[in-house]
């Protein structure tokens, strides 16, 4: 069959370097001969009709013309389809071109009577040059887990398992109250101004401050009323700065009782014997992993936008395009695992645009990296991971058991290996300043 890819202007071999608006867009000029597809037409037919069954006639035995009249329109497209793919394969096979998505193909007039022109356009992957990173600094954090962090973290553990009491006494900052309020402005009541039997702790910023700062010091049956300014900033634009009206009933004072670090505190804590030294011992052993691993993404977001900086690519529309479809179903099916009516909240890709041009751009930026300096994931750094996830579960060879019963399973472990490669890579580099961290800002934690 004579086809050929050619560049517009001549029957010269295709050029795939013209200029567009985007950087990584290319064309390919094809071309296919009449004769050559109309021939391959006719054997795909005829092939067809071989083994064809018609009622009224013996298999294989169906007239030409009726073959064509049903089935002469699918052999030209797959015909065509087929010869444009070969094509295109072997036009950018030539130029040595890394094609990103699939190529939207055109037709052209190039006035030729005896074939068929068309236009593919595509992207490519861009050409990456690493950038120098002995300029770049990150600071590292560090973070001994010591004493005082064990006792801070029993302290939080207590604190989630606390319980209220009713008290006859003013309220103060640390307890629950429940109340009934209603809001007016401008003596008539807005929308979410009002509820019943609400309850929240004070101090814990659930509400306004000047709301709990008014609820201070009220006793159980107590009812009052008092002016409060939104915030300019707030989120309601219809209440952004207006002063409304509260008035408020006081149903119930609840004082924190924090349960005492003794036996039934480490059974709920999951020692089943309430032995606090052992409960002690996995409280330290489950912090030190969280400890590092916070540590660890620390370091790790600071690489990553080093690499970004140090690095502007051009990124393939294609595979943003892609990247922004994958977070919207991650998105969805993270809204119905929360129970949400996912075809009541309707989507915008613009949500995802910035997201995911990051991940694609640094995702080919890591890749240049992996495949220059042979960072592969090593099986040995692969068990490590498994086994540290493992840790966390009552038992953990089972956990690893399973991972390694499906090589599938180690998708995500691999991955983490190899970015912890990279991350190593880029500290040897760069200029990697220790700098200690609190333990509160580390795990969060509200000061």
């Amino acid at each position: 069959m004579e086809t050929n890819a050619a560049n517009t202007d001549t029957d010269a071999p295709v050029e795939a370097g013209v200029a567009t608006a985007n950087a990584l867009e290319r064309r390919i000029d094809l071309s296919i001969a009449l004769a050559d597809l109309d021939k391959d037409v006719d054997q795909r037919l005829k092939r067809l009709g071989k083994n064809m069954k018609m009622s009224g006639f013996r298999p294989g035995k169906v007239p030409a013309h009726i073959i064509r009249q049903q089935y002469g329109e699918q052999a030209r497209h797959d015909a065509l389809s087929e010869t444009l793919g070969s094509l295109f394969s072997e036009a950018v096979t030539a130029q040595k071109l890394r094609v990103a998505g699939s190529p939207k193909i055109e037709t052209r007039d190039g006035g030729s009577t005896t074939h068929i022109e068309f236009s593919a356009v595509f992207e490519v992957f861009p050409e990456i040059t690493l950038s120098d990173l002995a300029a770049i600094e990150v600071e590292r954090p560090t973070l001994e887990v010591g004493p005082a962090e064990i006792a801070g973290t029993i302290e939080i553990l207590r604190k989630q398992r606390v319980r209220y009491e009713p008290v006859d006494r003013a309220a103060a900052s640390g307890d629950r109250v429940s109340i009934d309020f209603l809001g007016k402005k401008d003596g008539v009541p807005f929308q979410g101004g009002q509820g019943q039997d609400y309850q929240f702790v004070l101090g814990e910023g659930k509400m306004l401050a000047d709301f709990e700062n008014a609820v201070i010091g009220t006793r159980p049956g107590e009812s009052k009323s008092f002016e409060m300014t939104f915030p300019s900033e707030y989120f309601s634009k219809e209440l952004a700065g207006q002063t409304v009206t509260f008035e408020i009933t006081v149903k119930e004072v609840g004082e924190a009782i924090l349960p005492e670090i003794d036996a039934d505190f480490a059974r709920a804590l999951g020692v089943d014997d309430g032995d606090l030294v052992k409960m002690r011992s996995e409280i330290e052993a489950n912090l030190r992993r969280e400890v590092k691993k916070r540590l660890q993404a620390k370091v790790t977001a600071q690489v990553m936008d080093s690499l970004l900086q140090a690095n502007p690519i051009d990124v393939p529309s294609a595979l943003i395009e892609k990247e922004i479809e994958r977070l919207m179903q991650v998105a969805r099916q993270d809204m119905e695992q929360r129970g949400m009516k996912v075809k009541d909240l309707p989507m915008q890709r613009e949500w995802f645009v910035e997201q995911a041009t990051r991940r694609v751009r640094l995702g080919l930026i890591l890749a240049e990296i992996v495949k220059l300096n042979d960072l592969k994931a090593r099986p040995d750094q692969v068990r490590a991971q498994v086994e540290e996830a493992a840790q966390s579960y009552e038992h953990p060879e089972e956990v690893v058991r399973w991972y390694y019963a499906q090589p599938e399973r180690l998708g995500d472990f691999e991955s983490a290996a190899i970015e912890a490669n990279v991350v190593d890579w880029v500290l040897a580099a760069v200029k990697v300043q220790d700098k200690p961290v609190a333990f509160a800002e580390l795990m969060g934690q509200a000061s």
